[in-house]
């Protein structure tokens, strides 16, 4: 484990492995570097390219700077890409993709973008977010309800039955997202706190760049790619045959692995 501080002091911890060009991996929420797939996919990308897996502000081994804004996080990011020697390949999960893809509007040094499943709300394919989901989520936080955010994201933002949600409390998945629950203020602020797509923003990126879904997803999230390729000037789309947005590193990191090698 290595650090490096980003400008407003805050030392964000990361992991590098293998050599090559470098890729950079942004997790969304919940996730912290540790994380079996995030470690999975750092590990096969390694043979073919230099990778950092960083923890993102106030998860895992790195500190935080209050007050929270997104630019925070994309100071991070251009943290990282300094110490990777000033350019990178960047690869965003879920509310990571989102990250990115600010990253690269605000003109950082991203060379080649990947997303999968940018979690935009693009149409009626489901139901809007409740009109008080962020006043929910930071009162949930603010009063030490972490399991109670924890839960209202996941039903309400992610769309996972009540049912499952309640079986996962039971698990030992329920105590890690309930250790990184307090930084979900910062991804929902990431969103824009209603999930819509920023289309002018994102239209602004013309690095290369590769959607990505999954076959098993909703209908939504395929919707969601499909708008953030259409808005994006140089994207690619690609779907992964059986993928949820838990996506496999197993199936993700060949797709990653020819996209980055052109």
């Amino acid at each position: 484990m290595r650090k490096v501080i980003s400008k407003d002091g805050t030392s964000i911890a990361f992991d590098q492995s293998g050599e090559g060009a470098a890729i950079i991996l942004v997790s969304g929420a919940f996730t912290v570097r540790s994380q079996p797939t995030m470690v999975q996919l750092a590990g096969l990308l390694a043979p073919h390219f230099t990778v950092f897996n960083y923890d993102r502000r106030d998860r895992g081994e790195s500190g935080d700077t209050p007050p929270y804004a997104v630019e925070r996080e994309v100071e991070d990011l251009a943290a990282l890409i300094k110490e990777v020697g000033g350019s990178a390949f960047v690869w965003g999960w879920s509310s990571g993709a989102a990250l990115a893809l600010e990253a690269a509007a605000r003109g950082l040094a991203i060379t080649r973008l990947a997303l999968y499943e940018p979690p935009f709300i693009v149409d009626d394919s489901r139901p809007p977010l409740p009109k008080d989901y962020v006043t929910q989520i930071t009162e949930m936080i603010s009063s030490g309800r972490r399991g109670d955010a924890v839960e209202y994201f996941m039903t309400r933002a992610a769309e996972a039955p009540a049912e499952l949600v309640a079986q996962m409390r039971n698990t030992p998945m329920w105590e890690a997202m309930e250790a990184v629950a307090h930084t979900l203020i910062y991804d929902v602020t990431i969103m824009g706190g209603n999930n819509a797509l920023p289309t002018e923003r994102v239209a602004s990126v013309r690095v290369p760049t590769l959607v990505i879904d999954g076959g098993a997803s909703p209908a939504w999230m395929h919707h969601a790619a499909q708008a953030v390729a259409d808005a994006l000037p140089n994207a690619q789309r690609c779907t992964l045959p059986g993928q949820t947005h838990g996506v496999a590193a197993e199936a993700i990191a060949p797709v990653l692995e020819e996209f980055f090698a052109h």
